[in-house]
């Protein structure tokens, strides 16, 4: 199954501005998680922070907790953001907050 494009942009928008759990996701959006193939395709997408090149927000939490403290140096370490560029919001957010 395949999330729809709408779905996947609100789970991304809200990642990008923190939610790291499906309920922080719900707290941030009016998503409808609809059956339970979604809550698990939308659970997977919220531990990966870059699609691209596949890479977990715990890979970039750890790059963070290393000490990258910019995008670039994330992306340096990571790999995250190197490709198309649309997880640079949420590589931020993870610096701002450390999580």
């Amino acid at each position: 199954m395949k999330l729809e494009m709408e779905k996947y942009l609100k789970v991304r928008m809200a990642q990008a501005q923190g939610a790291r759990t499906v309920e922080e996701l719900k707290g941030m959006s009016d998503i409808i998680i609809e059956n339970d193939d979604e809550l698990k395709e939308v659970e997977a997408l919220l531990q990966n922070v870059c699609k691209c090149k596949n890479v977990s927000v715990d890979t970039v939490v750890k790059a963070v907790q290393d000490g990258a403290d910019t995008v670039e140096k994330v992306s340096e370490v990571t790999g995250s953001g190197t490709a198309c560029g649309r997880c640079k919001g949420i590589i931020s957010n993870i610096i701002e907050n450390k999580r």
